[in-house]
């Protein structure tokens, strides 16, 4: 009798046990249930885009109308966007609003500068990764007129829109310092003010600004503090609004103001 009531306590549990669990499987099912019949995208809305249309930057998403908004793939939806819109410099951020809005917000690439080449001119932006981005190809005539800054004394590697720059192996010290110098210029505030960039010289690179100076730097420098002492040069009325003249800022304790008068 003792076994025998053994026993059944032993069914009943393993019963119990197995209720359990299948009440744990059907409330999980009716849970999938409910995302795959609720919580669709309805809306998609995206900020900070200039050169792009609404419309463009939604369908470089790639998020459908009735697409499921709790499983969509963040990583995915920004690496699409990204590569589809040359000029998005990165996607700041992707919220999903319940019900059925999903939040994406861009930052665009600055204001790039023109590598000529064989007639054509290779937009350069810089990015937050340091690598740059070639955002776009247009006729050098083009971009001349425009107005874009222009980068000479390099040659771009198999360029293509998308892609990072690249100069020959023995110009890595070259490429590295552009790229470095185009993102401080950008933190500056000072891109838009680049007639040139010149990097023919093995020794030294020179920047031309505001169709007035000069500015002299070394390869491999602290670009983001000579920018700041040169910035401050121009606001602080050290350098008269009628000064035009070179900076030389190649030192590492002073840098020098060489005026030029006509």
């Amino acid at each position: 009798m003792a076994r025998r009531r053994k026993n059944n306590r032993r069914r009943r549990g393993r019963s119990g046990f197995l209720y359990k669990l299948l009440s744990v499987l059907a409330i999980c099912a009716c849970l999938i249930a409910a995302l795959t019949l609720f919580f669709r995208v309805d809306t998609v809305v995206v900020t900070g885009g200039v050169r792009y249309t609404e419309e463009e930057l939604r369908a470089a998403s790639g998020v459908e109308a009735g697409a499921n908004l709790l499983l969509l793939n963040k990583a995915r939806i920004a690496a699409g966007m990204t590569d589809a819109l040359p000029y998005i410099k990165e996607i700041s951020s992707i919220s999903k609003k319940l019900p059925d809005t999903l939040v994406i917000e861009v930052e665009e690439c600055g204001t790039p500068l023109a590598v000529v080449q064989e007639g054509i001119a290779w937009l350069i932006s810089p990015t937050h990764s340091g690598r740059g981005k070639i955002v776009e190809q247009m006729p050098a005539a083009s971009a001349i007129a425009a107005g874009y800054g222009v980068i000479d004394g390099c040659q771009l590697l198999a360029p293509s829109v998308g892609t990072r720059p690249a100069l020959p192996t023995e110009n890595a010290f070259q490429q590295t310092s552009l790229l470095n110098l185009m993102n401080a210029l950008e933190t500056a505030g000072m891109l838009e003010r680049v007639d040139a960039v010149h990097l023919g010289d093995p020794s030294e690179l020179t920047v031309e600004l505001d169709g007035r100076f000069t500015v002299r730097l070394s390869y491999n420098a602290d670009y983001e503090r000579k920018l700041k002492k040169l910035e401050w040069s121009l606001e602080e009325g050290v350098i008269q609004d009628n000064m035009v003249g070179t900076f030389d800022m190649r030192g590492d304790s002073r840098d020098y103001f060489q005026q030029v008068i006509n």
